[in-house]
């Protein structure tokens, strides 16, 4: 089978690590949309939208992926916010509430 070595910008890691650009080689007897690259630590593989012919693509993915992650930890501020605790079986122990608690005075200090 004939290879086919080019170009690639690989956006797998694109928010931790950036885009990367490499010397691919597309294997195609296993699939049409997966490349085999050397990351210098040895043999890397990407597939689908890990990957792009041109760099115009890799940045729209970025962006999309950037937007999409951006979206998430939204959604996960808003429930943090929202998020309250409580004193799990405080009556279980006997325990009294802040609100029940008499304030201390001077004469209780010793």
């Amino acid at each position: 089978m004939k290879r086919e070595i080019f170009t690639a910008w690989v956006t797998r890691h694109a928010l931790t690590e950036g885009i990367k650009v490499v010397e691919a080689e597309l294997i195609s007897d296993i699939s049409d949309n997966m490349i085999t690259y050397d990351s210098g630590a040895g043999k890397q593989y990407a597939h689908g939208n890990d990957w792009h012919r041109t760099s115009e693509a890799a940045m729209a993915r970025a962006e999309e992926m950037r937007r999409t992650k951006i979206a998430s930890l939204r959604k996960s501020l808003e429930r943090f916010e929202r998020l309250t605790f409580a004193v799990p079986n405080a009556e279980l122990r006997g325990e009294r509430s802040e609100s029940e608690r008499a304030p201390s005075s001077a004469s209780d200090e010793g």
